[in-house]
């Protein structure tokens, strides 16, 4: 299976409910070492999800606000959803190869947990109308 890699700027978050229908949320992509080092840090809120890529764990270490955060597989899967407060440090996922932040309580709204199935298309929100699978 080919390594996917996603460059940074916008996309759209497409989470796959169990009767097939998408929840569409706009998305900041981070693949580069720069943009995944920044992150969130100094945010006051986020506006959708960030998705930061490739990616196994992350901090909370001078953030202002809580957060959930998704571990996702390879194939985009959900393997573990979490609730960090500032300050903390979580564990690498071993079977994690990207990381999904949001407001913290904004997963459950969309219906992110685990084994749950999420489509990541780039390009501005607008133009991205149809989702696809990557």
């Amino acid at each position: 299976m080919r390594r996917r890699r996603w460059r940074d700027g916008a996309g759209v978050l497409a989470v796959v409910g169990e009767d097939g229908d998408r929840v569409r949320v706009p998305l900041e992509i981070a693949g580069s070492y720069r943009a995944r080092t920044r992150g969130l840090l100094g945010r006051g809120s986020v506006d959708g999800a960030m998705l930061l890529s490739p990616a196994n764990s992350v901090h909370t270490f001078r953030m202002r606000m809580a957060i959930d955060v998704a571990y996702l597989d390879r194939r985009l899967t959900v393997v573990a959803v979490r609730t960090m407060r500032p300050g903390r440090l979580g564990l690498p996922r071993l079977r994690a190869r990207h990381v999904l932040e949001a407001a913290a309580g904004a997963m459950g709204e969309w219906g992110v947990r685990v084994g749950t199935r999420v489509e990541i298309v780039e390009g501005p929100a607008e133009a991205t109308g149809g989702v696809v699978r990557p």
